[in-house]
């Protein structure tokens, strides 16, 4: 669920995004490949637990798809590639020279067909090609009305320009920036925008990897206004567990505030590779709220922010205990419902435990469904007259509660601004954050009246949504 230091097991290894290092160009970087054409190791193979990986030539370089993630291998040799934590991956043939296998950290993974999904190729270009290989052009388009209760206009002389919207898609398109699966953005009260690549479509819900905590965090918002959990009040004698590793009486302190503000105490940062709470290591183990709890303490609760994805875990199981549902039970009752939002719009599995490794106890939302939240917080916790949040909930939750790296943190959502050159000089803009590993991003920023919402697949390294919000977008609403 981090948007760092996630490292699958393991052609799927970390290009850190403290690098500033895009995987794509990276790869473009490396030597020329060496030995036969990529198409032929194309195909479906084995991998971790019942997981399916694909690995798609594109060009001179291959690309191992996971899921939603792509990772490009760096060829050293015939029929050895390297992966971008360095790990080799020899392929395997048979006595006839046919491809049958690759090995990684001595595990064999068979090769099951050699045909690739058009759905998982489409992932490798922003717009299908035209016969002549060419990608068509962007030419604004407003966005269609639907009936999920979202107004919709066109872009006018009044709000964000259509050239610049213009530039934006474009921009995607023309790989500028790269792996950006949508934008919408709703400028003064209304979506103006709402564009898809890579084979996304506004039907597809897309994987929200951290930006699950703000819906965790709404979830226990609901709890805490019926009173079924207490915000300020040590919770985790209430996970039900009769002793803890590491016994430490600043344990019976911690409570769901300090959980959401990843200020819990506990020995857990996903920011840290040797952190013994590391998401990594959490994701590993049979229980992972059990693991996190058995952490040693390493500051006092409430004191020090430490980015820790096992602490909303934590809070979504207490969430379940107090509610006596399972968390997508109870996030389809008390949000989505209410919200107007359909089950075809997004998809939840929480089961907090190992064979959720590979995906990390995540949400799957389309797009429209991250405005909706967006919203939500923009009117104070309201929708259509009627409150889903308690305003004191969500004021909470846009308040500055910890720091947490360089930024300020409240619950389950990140304080982050944003220099932008104005033609009277340089302005700080700043912006609340709804964020998850790949790009998954929704802004609120109220001085320009804005709610942008993006996903990508930039999975571990720099997304370009950041470019795009500092050079184009905030820019022109400066204007």
């Amino acid at each position: 669920m981090s948007r760092l230091t996630r490292v699958v097991l393991v052609l799927v290894v970390v290009v850190m995004s403290v690098l500033g290092v895009d995987a794509r160009q990276g790869a473009s970087q490396q030597p020329p490949a060496i030995g036969g054409a990529m198409a032929d190791y194309e195909g479906a193979y084995e991998y971790h637990g019942n997981s399916r990986l694909f690995l798609v030539a594109d060009n001179d370089r291959l690309v191992a798809i996971l899921g939603d993630g792509k990772y490009p291998l760096r060829r050293t040799s015939t029929d050895t590639f390297v992966n971008g934590g360095g790990d080799e991956i020899p392929f395997l043939r048979d006595a006839s020279g046919q491809l049958e296998a690759f090995r990684e950290r001595g595990v064999t993974f068979r090769r099951l067909s050699s045909s690739v999904p058009a759905s998982v190729r489409a992932l490798l270009e922003p717009r299908p090609r035209r016969a002549d290989g060419q990608i068509d052009r962007y030419t604004y388009a407003a966005p269609p009305r639907l009936s999920d209760g979202i107004a919709t206009s066109a872009q006018g002389s009044n709000t964000l320009p259509a050239s610049v919207s213009e530039q934006l898609v474009n921009g995607v398109i023309d790989g500028t920036y790269q792996d950006v699966r949508a934008i919408a953005v709703h400028h003064k009260g209304a979506l103006q925008l709402e564009e898809y690549f890579y084979g996304y479509t506004r039907e597809r819900p897309h994987p929200m990897r951290s930006l699950t905590k703000t819906v965790i965090t709404m979830l226990a918002g609901v709890a805490v206004d019926r009173g079924l959990l207490p915000a300020g009040q040590p919770v985790l004698a209430r996970l039900g567990y009769q002793e803890y590793a590491h016994a430490d009486a600043r344990k019976a302190r911690i409570t769901l505030t300090h959980l959401l503000s990843n200020q819990s105490g506990l020995s857990c940062d996903d920011h840290d590779q040797d952190s013994p709470g590391n998401e990594v290591k959490i994701y590993e183990t049979a229980d992972w709220v059990k693991a996190f709890v058995d952490l040693p303490m390493a500051t006092d609760p409430g004191t020090t922010g430490r980015y820790c994805s096992a602490g909303f875990i934590t809070a979504g199981r207490l969430i379940e205990r107090a509610t006596g549902v399972d968390l997508p039970t109870f996030a389809r009752q008390v949000l989505f419902d209410p919200l107007g939002i359909s089950t075809a719009d997004w998809h939840w599995t929480f089961s907090p435990e190992r064979s959720q490794r590979d995906e990390f106890g995540q949400i799957y939302l389309r797009p429209r469904v991250m405005l909706k939240l967006g919203l939500l917080l923009q009117q104070r916790g309201e929708w259509n007259g009627a409150r889903i949040l308690s305003t004191s909930w969500v004021d909470a939750m846009l308040s500055r509660q910890s720091h947490v790296d360089d930024s300020d943190y409240g619950l389950g959502v990140w304080h982050r601004w944003y220099q932008v050159d104005t033609p009277t000089g340089p302005r700080r803009i700043d912006t609340v954050m709804l964020s998850g590993n790949g790009g998954q991003k929704v802004y609120l920023v109220p001085s320009v009246d804005l709610i942008a919402v993006f996903t990508g697949g930039a999975f571990n390294a720099e997304s370009p949504v950041n470019a795009m919000m500092a050079r184009v977008l905030l820019p022109a609403l400066l204007r």
